[in-house]
């Protein structure tokens, strides 16, 4: 951990230079923060983290060639101790605890001011959580129910692309029958009113990509 004369030196991983941009003069106005790093994807980013060893790290989870999520895996095997700050567009529920599972520090949506950003990059070097309180509190509403099982998962992308559950059936290769259990579970789960209703609540969750 640095002395409390050294800046905190934070690594930036967005692939929208314009997002970058920002981020690096809200964070090098600080005189306790420095921008050490940037990349454009998660590909860039393990390799940068290797080559600086950052404090904190901020990072999209929606990137090209290596997603976030894959990036924080990679960081986390190689760097146990690595603080990563979700930085994203992305709010559901599902996500955030990816995220957290595989070693994020922390997760804001990308709508949080300048100074919660701040906040959260400090707090992240000192080994404190936060998240956003948006998405603490959709946490909170799903908080003991169940998520879906990966073949409710692949039943629920193919609805999402308004294929009938005989063409399903067909894709995953069961049948009709076992196709309406697997929604029949999954709509219970996701407390879904019709098929379309899944889909909806599903993408807001983070189970599935709009």
């Amino acid at each position: 951990m640095n002395s409390i004369e050294e800046k905190i030196r934070v690594l930036i991983v967005d692939d929208h230079p314009v997002m970058r941009d920002g981020l690096r003069a809200a964070i090098d106005q600080e005189d306790d923060l420095k921008v050490v790093g940037e990349a454009a994807d998660g590909a860039e980013a393990i390799e940068q983290f290797r080559q600086l060893l950052p404090d904190v790290t901020l990072l999209d989870l929606q990137m090209p060639r290596v997603d976030g999520l894959q990036a924080i895996t990679a960081i986390r095997h190689e760097f146990p101790s690595a603080s990563i700050v979700v930085l994203t567009t992305y709010p559901g529920d599902a996500r955030v605890t990816q995220a957290m599972t595989l070693g994020a520090t922390s997760y804001l949506l990308k709508t949080a001011c300048r100074e919660e950003i701040l906040r959260t990059v400090r707090a992240a070097m000192h080994g404190r959580h936060v998240v956003a309180a948006e998405v603490a509190i959709d946490i909170d509403a799903y908080r003991g129910s169940e998520g879906l099982t990966l073949r409710e998962l692949s039943v629920l992308r193919l609805v999402a692309e308004g294929k009938s559950n005989r063409a399903i059936g067909e894709a995953l290769f069961v049948s009709e029958d076992t196709v309406k259990a697997r929604m029949k579970s999954l709509m219970a789960k996701l407390d879904a009113e019709d098929r379309t209703h899944a889909v909806t609540i599903a993408i807001r969750r983070g189970f599935i990509d709009s």
